[in-house]
């Protein structure tokens, strides 16, 4: 569902991304090309001066939760992995290349690019350097917590790429059966 925000902005979605027919996205969002949006994902931007931008080849996932406070943007880089159930409230930028796990919450903060926040863990008014890993049901909420973070290993990579692949691959499949339709 498309929906006008109180200021009457409305979403503007790439021809190339594939939306849910559950998925609700509210005002001043841009989504751009090849972004899967999964079932009963929220994206909603649309507190006064609020905005959220989704690089091309995202995939937002089930139950996903993107929100922008007032006069705040969400910012998702290119080829980023929202996974099912996370929260990203805005303010926030989240660099290409992401993972954001199961369940992760990430609020007022800055990814770097080809970084990986897994499964249950917390980031908040910290800014996390790029190719870094974020291990699962960590709590980040001061910057001097982000000294001891390692380096993204080949695995992780591997893993974060396959599934950009793998919705990349679910967005031209849905795709064709709307149009065989």
């Amino acid at each position: 569902m498309m929906m006008q925000n109180p200021q009457r902005q409305m979403p503007e979605i790439s021809r190339s991304a594939w939306i849910s027919k559950t998925a609700v996205i509210v005002g001043n969002v841009v989504i751009g090309d090849n972004v899967f949006v999964a079932p009963n994902a929220v994206i909603r931007a649309d507190e006064p001066g609020s905005s959220i931008a989704i690089g091309s080849n995202c995939n937002v996932q089930d139950t996903v939760v993107i929100h922008a406070l007032s006069d705040s943007e969400v910012v998702v880089g290119i080829n980023t992995s929202l996974a099912h159930g996370c929260i990203v409230h805005g303010p926030c930028r989240i660099g290409e290349g992401c993972f954001i796990g199961f369940g992760a919450v990430i609020f007022d903060c800055t990814i770097g690019k080809d970084t990986l926040i897994l499964h249950n863990a917390t980031v908040r008014g910290s800014r996390i350097p790029s190719g870094k890993v974020v291990p699962d049901g960590q709590t980040i909420t001061r910057q001097d917590a982000v000294k001891g973070l390692e380096e993204i290993t080949q695995d992780l990579a591997d893993f974060k790429e396959r599934v950009v692949k793998t919705n990349m691959d679910l967005v031209k499949d849905y795709r064709k059966l709307a149009e065989e339709a």
